[in-house]
Formats: structure tokens, C-alpha cells, sequence
């Protein structure tokens, strides 16, 4: 009458059981090889400084900042973004100056951009310059071809003062 089927039981069925498995998965063939081969290094995103943030110091990093809120302090970065609301009093130091809020103090940069709603008093040390109708800006532009250095040259050591031969009393 009834009789037991293998259907339901545990274990390979039968037409698996005819077909070799490999002893190993090759590891070229993974899918988290594959992940790690074309996955591009991403690029860490940008510092965000919010609209309520105040930070009374100094800011250094080799990446990217987008201020909107006030720091009282020298900013040093890749690439820096005032925003609209945003105020530095200090010097502003990147390859990348992008300025739409407003700025007290000296900016250095590659790359200087003064947008439409730029508030800047104070020097720009630039190796180009942009400077949209609208912006408000106090202060004297200087073009160099290395602004990030600060313009300082390297300066060759001083020879050593000879002492000067004593006198005598003769």
C-alpha cells in the first residue's frame, strides 16, 4: 500500500548525488573577491560644522570641511566651504576656498572663490581668484604661485659672526 519515498528524507537527493562537487570553491570566483576587485576606495565625505556649532581653536585636516556655524580659530584644509550663515575669524588656509558666508581674518588658498552672498575683510592670498557681483570684500589681493606656503622662502643659514679681534694696549 504505502511504501517510503526518498523525496522527503534528509541527506543529497538521488540526482544530486550522481554529480561530482568540487572539493574546494575557488576563491576567484567569490562573490566577495569580486566585491573587493571593482569596488573603487571611496572617498571619505567632507567634516560638517552645523549652523549651531561655535568652536573657539584651531581646525587641521588633510581632507574636506563645509563650515555653517562660527569657529574662532585658523582653519587649515583640502577643500573649505563657508556657508551662508556661516563666520570664521581666523585665516583660512586650503587648496579649495569656497565663500559664501563671511570670513575675518586672511584667506590663503589655490583656488579662491567669493560667491554672490561673501562677507571676506581681510587679505586674499590666491594663485586664481574668483569673485562674483554681489560679494562684499575689505581687504587687498595678493597673487602668488604657492599662497599655501605663506609666500615664506626657504631661508639659507647664516654664517656663523667671526669674533672680531681684541684689542690690545700697547
Amino acid at each position: 500500500m504505502f511504501s517510503k519515498s526518498k523525496i522527503n528524507e534528509p541527506g543529497p537527493k538521488a540526482d544530486e548525488a550522481s554529480t561530482p562537487k568540487p572539493a574546494m570553491p575557488d576563491p576567484s570566483r567569490s562573490p566577495a573577491s569580486e566585491f573587493k576587485a571593482s569596488a573603487p576606495k571611496a572617498k571619505p565625505a567632507a567634516s560638517i560644522l552645523s549652523s549651531d556649532l561655535h568652536i573657539t581653536g584651531n581646525l587641521k585636516t588633510t581632507g574636506d570641511i563645509n563650515v555653517e556655524g562660527t569657529v574662532e580659530g585658523d582653519i587649515r584644509a583640502h577643500l573649505l566651504t563657508v556657508g551662508e550663515s556661516a563666520t570664521i575669524k581666523g585665516e583660512v588656509v586650503a587648496d579649495d576656498v569656497v565663500v559664501n558666508g563671511r570670513v575675518v581674518g586672511r584667506v590663503r588658498g589655490l583656488k579662491v572663490r567669493l560667491t554672490a552672498t561673501a562677507r571676506v575683510e581681510g587679505d586674499i592670498i590666491h594663485k586664481t581668484i574668483a569673485i562674483e557681483s554681489g560679494a562684499h570684500f575689505e581687504g587687498s589681493v595678493q597673487r602668488q604661485d604657492d599662497p599655501l606656503n605663506g609666500g615664506k622662502k626657504p631661508v639659507a643659514a647664516a654664517p656663523a659672526p667671526t669674533p672680531a679681534p681684541a684689542a690690545s694696549n700697547s
